[in-house]
């Protein structure tokens, strides 16, 4: 990196115990955790500028990181989300909606992403600690203690959350249709 620090995290390892790179890890898991905070904030600009500030934060802490990096930089990104949703302003608010496409006739592909979409749209209508937990839990497949652990909450709140994301998320309007359709 510039300005005179060193790139190199002598007690963190993405495999084998060899010493993790800055540079490396971001290359090799900015992906992942782009993904991840796509999943948080369902807007492509704020993932990119919430992955932005984790990593800007790891980087000054990098040198203090014990472990593996990849835990300690995705609770910087939860907690990053948290603060983001604490705040009065979060930014650019759309006017309108955007077009909607053409059905095909055949309903194939475009119900399969009509079903992704509605899913969204649900997702979208929990409180952003639910839909938090989901995404940690279900999309991330990180167990509740991990989830607990990330989001600085116990587990019995993660149980809770999930249960009351997973009800509200079997009644919403835009899933319900799905169901008749089985």
């Amino acid at each position: 990196m510039t300005g005179g620090r060193p790139a190199t995290f002598s007690g963190g390892s993405l495999s084998g115990g060899q010493a993790v790179d800055f540079d490396d890890f971001v290359a090799a898991r900015s992906t992942g955790l782009l993904r991840t905070a796509y999943l948080l904030t369902r807007d492509h600009a704020l993932a990119e500028d919430l992955l932005q500030t984790a990593i800007t934060k790891a980087w000054f802490a990098w040198s203090r990181i014990e472990g593996e990096p990849e835990p300690y930089v995705r609770r910087v990104l939860v907690n990053t989300f948290a603060s983001w949703w604490r705040r009065k302003w979060n930014g650019e608010q759309a006017w309108a909606e955007p077009p909607e496409p053409e059905p095909s006739p055949d309903g194939g592909a475009d119900a399969a992403v009509d079903r992704r979409h509605d899913l969204w749209v649900a997702m979208g209508r929990l409180p952003r600690r639910q839909r938090a937990v989901v995404v940690l839990r279900f999309v991330e497949d990180l167990s509740e203690a991990e989830t607990a652990r990330l989001l600085g909450i116990s587990p019995g709140t993660v149980k809770s959350q999930t249960s009351k994301a997973l009800a509200k998320l079997r009644i919403d309007p835009a899933l319900a249709h799905q169901e008749e359709e089985r």
